[in-house]
């Protein structure tokens, strides 16, 4: 029987899974573009996804829809359009490859953060804003007016709570069991705060989707820059899917194996193998319309562990 290529895979991957234009759009702005600067031609961009069977007509829906929800901004300058992440939404972009690149299980020191927004001390809509950004960040609501992290980034709590317009408004604190106090474990509150099923399903799917093609890129010579390109693409565009509705707790909290750890290191795998042909891609698409397009900046390199 003969072997697959991965040139096969990536079809039958488009042809089962294909990926949304939007969220693909976004998938490659945060990924590709954010080093290069955050911003590109909208015939690059154009150039970049077709491949992955995107069309023009989606292009540009995708990019216009992501203007109106705050993601991108857009210029013109002729005839022509160019398309940079919003200042406003370079943060999350910003947190958001932190925890796809990043390996899981941060390092604990068994503190949790909490926020107590007592009952009337804010209005519901800003109670209702204030749950909804922190959850995409990890948070879970254990009771109400009480949400609750053990390994919550400082600066994320800080910029939600500044773009929702929560400051001075919201009690933020970090507490630890009290010793001695025949209390039950705090890491109990895993299980009844946050179901992990759906994050261990998708883990799981990720990695028996991506095992066979790293096994493939493992035997094959070095992809051509452009199917480098595709694979890095929807390597990351599956990843991120699951990744980012992971509540990243710590390894210390979590049922054991861990599946993320898995897929993690099958990513990290797969991304070493493709990233520097996908750049050469990448530059070739930029600098056909803009000869200026900068170099990646020295924060890719060190995605996944570091890729040198």
């Amino acid at each position: 029987m003969t072997q697959p290529s991965s040139h096969e895979w990536i079809n039958h991957f488009l042809e089962t899974d294909p990926p949304r234009s939007k969220s693909l759009v976004m998938t490659i702005f945060g990924d590709a573009i954010a080093p290069h600067g955050g911003r590109l031609w909208l015939g690059s961009l154009i150039e970049l996804v077709a491949p992955l069977g995107v069309t023009d007509r989606l292009v540009r829906t995708s990019v216009f829809r992501l203007v109106q929800e705050g993601w991108l901004v857009a210029n013109r300058e002729g005839r022509r359009s160019s398309y940079a992440l919003q200042p406003d939404a370079a943060p999350r972009f910003a947190r958001a490859n932190r925890r796809i690149y990043a390996p899981p299980g941060v390092d604990w020191d068994g503190r949790w953060t909490l926020l107590l927004a007592p009952n009337g001390s804010i209005d519901s809509a800003l109670r209702a804003a204030v749950r909804k950004e922190l959850e995409w960040e990890g948070f879970a609501m254990l009771a109400p007016g009480l949400l609750a992290h053990p390994a919550a980034a400082p600066d994320g709590v800080a910029e939600v709570l500044r773009r929702v317009e929560g400051g001075g408004k919201i009690f933020v604190c970090a507490a630890t069991e009290l010793p001695c106090a025949g209390a039950r474990p705090l890491a109990e509150l895993v299980r009844e705060g946050w179901d992990l099923s759906a994050v261990v399903t998708g883990y799981r799917r990720f990695i028996k989707e991506f095992s066979p093609l790293l096994d493939l890129l493992r035997g094959e010579p070095e992809p051509d820059p452009q199917r480098a390109f595709i694979v890095r693409t929807l390597l990351i565009h599956a990843y991120r899917r699951v990744q980012l509705h992971d509540p990243m707790l710590p390894l210390a909290l979590l049922p054991q194996p861990w599946p993320g750890s898995e897929a993690y290191a099958l990513a990290q795998a797969i991304y070493r193998l493709v990233w520097a042909p996908a750049e050469r891609h990448l530059m070739d698409v930029l600098r056909r319309e803009d000869a200026a397009a900068p170099a990646a900046d020295a924060g890719l390199a060190e995605r996944f562990g570091g890729l040198g």
